[in-house]
């Protein structure tokens, strides 16, 4: 398995075959076209994320260690954005989580080309993560 820096160069050198930001938001979406649909029984209240202008959910499973994660939108763009994050952060331990710096998405220009909202948004998600992470770091300390 790869590294999270490892897989957030791959999404940068990906990134950099568009010089054009109509291509890239073209490609975050097909991003997010290729996102596996949340399953339904997913789209709950506890699961939708505080913060988004769009509705989005989140789901999370613990299995062996390592936090999976299933998510989805109503918006286009954001739906590419949490595919992007899912590839970074998808079978990752606590740890790997809670360490990590997402340097991906300053580096492929998502900061200044993102409106406040849905950068507010994705912040959002990036800390709902991090906060499966923690506790289910604390859980395992616990047992």
């Amino acid at each position: 398995m790869q590294t999270v820096d490892e897989v957030q160069q791959g999404i940068i050198d990906e990134f950099s075959l568009f010089s054009d930001w109509m291509d890239k938001y073209a490609y975050i979406i097909e991003q997010g076209n290729a996102l596996e649909p949340l399953d339904e029984q997913y789209k709950t209240p506890e699961n939708l994320i505080k913060g988004c202008q769009s509705r989005v959910w989140l789901q999370t499973e613990y299995r062996d260690g390592r936090l999976f994660f299933g998510a989805e939108s109503d918006a286009l763009i954001v739906k590419g954005l949490l595919a992007l994050v899912l590839r970074v952060f998808n079978g990752r331990t606590p740890d790997e989580i809670i360490g990590s710096d997402l340097r991906f998405m300053k580096e492929i220009g998502l900061t200044e080309h993102l409106s406040p909202t849905r950068s507010n948004g994705l912040l959002s998600v990036i800390q709902q993560v991090r906060y499966y992470a923690v506790a289910y770091k604390a859980k395992e300390g616990v047992n």
